[in-house]
Order: structure tokens, then C-alpha cells, then sequence
């Protein structure tokens, strides 16, 4: 799909507020609303927009504490990393997973809520993923640009 400026302007709002209406969205970027529904309808079928969730706050989140986990796996053998990856794809406390280049393999995010200890996850969670060689962990004091 060709993207025009128009386009630009709804994705770019829909991303500050995807609830939105198409007659609030519509007056923002200069449409009526039915042209601005169908122009969303357009963008969703076209796979550019792949869905629409709440942003939670933290305390609904469980207050928790961020911690970037550098892990190295014992080989970088595919089978390997399909074993790594299909098991953070299933923990809920890893909110991002990245393929490094680098010294580690894997940079992965976590949100470890208040009432769980990070020893708790280091153990029967993280240390426990198929493959985990080597785990190095940084916690966030704080958040200078975050989402939330």
C-alpha cells in the first residue's frame, strides 16, 4: 500500500490515541469521518495496523521494576535459538526480546512486578530457558523516555 501524507497523519494519531473516533481523528487531520473510517479499514487490511491496546499505567502493571537481561546462549546453533525464542515468546514478564550482534546473543526486557523477587525470576525463570549460557542483568533506577 502507498502511503500519503494523509495516511502519515492518522497513523500518527491513532498512535498518540487508538481510541479515538473517526470524527475526532477526522477533525485532526482534515476528513470527514466516513472518508477517515475508511481510510483506517484501508490501513488495518493492508496489515499496517495490527491491532489496538490499552496502555496500562504502572500500578496496574503491578509496580514493577524494568530489567535488562543480556543472555548468551550455550551455541548459537538454530535449533538453539528457536528453543530460546519460542520460550520468551510464552514468559509474560519478558515485555522485549531482541537479537543482539555484540557480545551477548539476546537483549531481553523485563517488568519483574513488586510482589515477586528478582532472585525468584533469576532462578525458576530466566536461568531456567533452554540453551541460557550466560545471564547479565541491569536494573533500571529510572525511565528517562518511556511510554508509559
Amino acid at each position: 500500500m502507498q502511503l500519503d501524507a494523509l495516511d502519515r497523519k492518522i497513523l500518527a494519531e491513532l498512535a498518540r490515541d487508538s481510541a479515538m473516533t473517526s470524527e475526532r481523528l477526522g477533525e485532526r487531520i482534515g476528513l470527514s469521518p466516513s472518508a477517515t473510517h475508511r481510510r483506517v479499514k484501508q490501513l488495518e487490511e493492508s496489515g499496517l495496523i495490527l491491532g489496538y491496546a490499552a496502555r496500562l499505567s504502572r500500578t496496574a502493571r503491578g509496580n514493577p521494576s524494568t530489567v535488562f537481561v543480556s543472555v548468551t546462549l550455550v551455541d548459537q546453533r538454530r535449533e538453539t535459538m528457536e528453543r530460546f525464542e519460542a520460550a520468551i515468546e510464552r514468559e509474560p514478564l519478558v515485555t522485549e526480546a531482541h537479537l543482539m550482534s555484540g557480545e551477548s546473543d539476546y537483549l531481553l526486557k523485563a517488568e519483574i512486578p513488586e510482589s515477586d523477587s528478582f532472585e525468584r525470576v533469576h532462578r525458576d525463570v530466566l536461568a531456567a530457558l533452554p540453551g541460557v549460557h550466560r545471564l547479565v542483568t541491569h536494573f533500571s533506577i529510572r525511565g528517562v523516555i518511556t511510554p508509559d
